[in-house]
């Protein structure tokens, strides 16, 4: 079904929750950082991550699982590839919620049930996942320029800084960090009013 694909070894993957209704995800800045964190503890054992996008009710992460040879060795893994990341998908957006919970005095649901997750088969739908997700906060409104939201791993991809991402395999994919920057300039509403997550 589209949008539940099995996880499956070294394959590429759009991934995307969301909040239940009409809560947010994320209130302060801090919000934003905390599940980066979970984010790190939870996810470099079973994926790498190329990019990212948090959104106040909604988020997405684009995602590179690792081959068998490396889950195989897993602690966890006990014969099902899919059972493995989807187990470490939901203990992060289950620490979230529950520190969330707690933070805000809150109980019940934070994320919706279903985690969707859709496989990158072509080259072509790599680069516009990319660009999509990096877009989502434009789409939505929330700034005019990729630059001027702070939650994404735009930022990341093009700084020096130290990260968990798969930064070099990106930019270049794109054939370096001017072309990176160039395309994410050139494709913006355009191409992002194609997709709808």
């Amino acid at each position: 079904m589209r949008g539940l694909e099995k996880f499956e070894t070294g394959s590429y993957y759009h991934v995307v929750n969301h909040a239940v209704g009409s809560e947010n995800l994320f209130r302060t800045d801090e919000n934003y950082r905390y599940f980066l964190s979970r984010y790190a503890h939870y996810m470099p054992s079973v994926c790498s991550t190329l990019c990212y996008c948090l959104m106040p009710n909604h988020i997405h992460f684009l995602i590179r699982t690792h081959e068998e040879e490396v889950l195989i060795k897993h602690p966890k893994y006990k014969g099902d590839f899919h059972k493995l990341i989807m187990q470490n998908l939901s203990n992060l957006l289950n620490a979230y919620a529950k520190a969330y919970n707690k933070k805000y005095n809150r109980k019940g649901a934070l994320w919706i049930d279903f985690t969707k997750r859709f496989k990158i088969e072509t080259d072509s739908y790599l680069t516009a996942a990319i660009n999509y997700i990096h877009q989502n906060p434009v789409k939505h409104g929330f700034t005019t320029t990729l630059e001027g939201w702070s939650h994404s791993s735009f930022h990341s991809h093009t700084s020096n800084k130290l990260t968990l991402l798969s930064r070099r395999d990106v930019i270049a994919w794109f054939g370096g960090i001017r072309e990176y920057i160039n395309f994410h300039v050139q494709n913006t509403a355009a191409l992002i009013e194609e997709w709808e997550y």
